[in-house]
């Protein structure tokens, strides 16, 4: 068995910052800040039960707003600098047909010149409050 050791340095905390900013306002609003997609940005998305793809910008926006039409607040979040990007962790909530929906979800996205040139997203899938409250009865979390 062959082992690769690679020395990496982190993309720049700051623009992982300022594209998570301009990613959450994205995901808040709808609307797509400037520079933050790159034009040819590739999106890979899998849910519980399904993966979906998007090749270009217009798509991935036209992919997120089928999936959550509506405003929404991003709860929680973190994001991480890798070598080429950065992992961005996240909580949501919004409300659509008269539910209080909720996701947990984790993206890992590639930066080429300072904007996001790919997405990788893995979603808990979109939890209406009948699931909420299941899991609230059933399971108790040590940390939220």
């Amino acid at each position: 068995m062959t082992s690769t050791h690679m020395t990496s340095t982190a993309i720049d905390a700051g623009l992982v910052r300022a594209l998570s900013e301009k990613l959450i306002t994205f995901l808040e609003t709808g609307t797509v800040p400037e520079e933050l997609f790159r034009p040819d940005t590739f999106l890979d998305l899998t849910m519980p039960t399904w993966r979906v793809q998007a090749a270009g910008a217009e798509e991935l926006i036209a992919e997120r707003k089928q999936g959550h039409p509506g405003p929404g607040t991003v709860t929680r979040w973190r994001a991480d600098p890798t070598p080429t990007g950065f992992v961005f962790e996240f909580e949501e909530r919004w409300d659509h047909e008269g539910q209080r929906w909720y996701a947990r979800e984790m993206m890992r996205a590639e930066v080429t010149d300072g904007q996001v040139a790919e997405l990788t997203v893995y979603c808990t899938g979109d939890w209406d409050q009948a699931r909420q409250a299941e899991h609230a009865a059933s399971v108790t979390l040590i940390r939220p």
